[in-house]
């Protein structure tokens, strides 16, 4: 028998028989569990699931309406107050195959777009890389090597509305599922930051909080310090304040220059980047607050 592998997430109040109730509405579509998380955040009382199961229907819309039916029997439905509100659930369920369509922003610096580019055509990252938006023309050739579409959206202070606009129509036209701040060395505004809220994840050059402003490697080399770091995290209206998914860092000494610091920092960014974005694209990311719950 043919079957098919979706992934469910859900988070909803917490409360008695929410394993019990997901699990008959996937018996209910003859589904078999493959991989189960689930975790009990205790401040906020929310609940937090993800499954991935096999089964005979091809419609993830099918598997949706089994786990609903008997996640309402509990009093858990759908509403618009979020996760942690009593009565208020976030289920949702996709074929495991399905890949998100990204869009990368970038600006001058390349490693991050390099890196996501190659994990992506080597079979690391399973998403859709569909157009690559820059204020600049510098990463035209690596969108070209790579066949994606690229579009130069330059921005001045009296043009950032009218660019933010062209940035959305892209986003739009090519049906973007997640967007990707790969060094775009631009701050979005803060209705693009509720409009894109837990779908753009933005790398940060220092393990927040850290140096803020310019030549943050040159500050910390004159601070001496001992590690460098780099943070993902979701895009928020507060500046690098936004729910941290991945973060990593590698030791430095004082032999290292500032070129040195950039360049092991570049690396890190490389690395925290790519983990975030195939976590997003896993659907192994749950938001909780101002908090993520991430399911390895």
């Amino acid at each position: 028998m043919t079957t098919t592998s979706h992934i469910l997430t859900l988070a909803c109040a917490d409360r008695p028989g929410i394993v019990h109730a997901v699990s008959a509405g996937l018996l209910a579509v003859n589904g078999n569990i493959t991989e189960n998380h689930q975790f009990s955040e205790p401040t906020t009382e929310t609940f937090c699931m993800r499954t991935e199961v096999t089964t005979a229907t091809d419609d993830p819309a099918d598997v949706y309406a089994a786990v609903s039916t008997q996640l309402a029997e509990l009093g858990i439905n759908d509403g618009v107050a979020g996760p942690g509100a009593l009565g208020i659930r976030v289920l949702k369920v996709r074929r495991s195959n399905d890949r998100p369509n990204v869009a990368i922003l970038v600006s001058t610096a390349d490693h991050c777009l390099v890196d996501l580019l190659y994990r992506w055509r080597s079979g690391g990252l399973r998403i859709n890389p569909v157009v690559i938006v820059s204020n600049h023309t510098v990463c035209q050739p690596i969108a070209d090597q790579y066949g994606i579409e690229f579009r130069h959206v330059p921005i001045t202070p009296a043009t950032k509305a009218t660019q933010e606009a062209q940035v959305r129509e892209a986003f739009a036209e090519f049906h973007v599922d997640l967007v990707v701040l790969a060094r775009y060395m631009q701050v979005l505004s803060d209705q693009m930051c509720i409009d894109l809220a837990g779908r753009a994840i933005n790398i940060h050059h220092s393990f927040l909080p850290g140096f803020k402003g310019a030549k943050p490697y040159h500050q910390a080399f004159h601070r001496g310090v001992k590690i460098v770091g780099a943070t993902a995290h979701f895009v928020t209206a507060e500046l690098d304040e936004g729910p941290i998914i991945e973060q990593d860092v590698a030791r430095v000494d004082h032999s290292q220059t500032p070129e040195d610091l950039t360049r092991l920092g570049q690396d890190t960014e490389r690395l925290v980047l790519s983990r975030a974005v195939r976590l997003w694209s896993e659907d192994r990311i749950l938001l909780v607050g101002t908090k993520t719950v991430i399911f390895h």
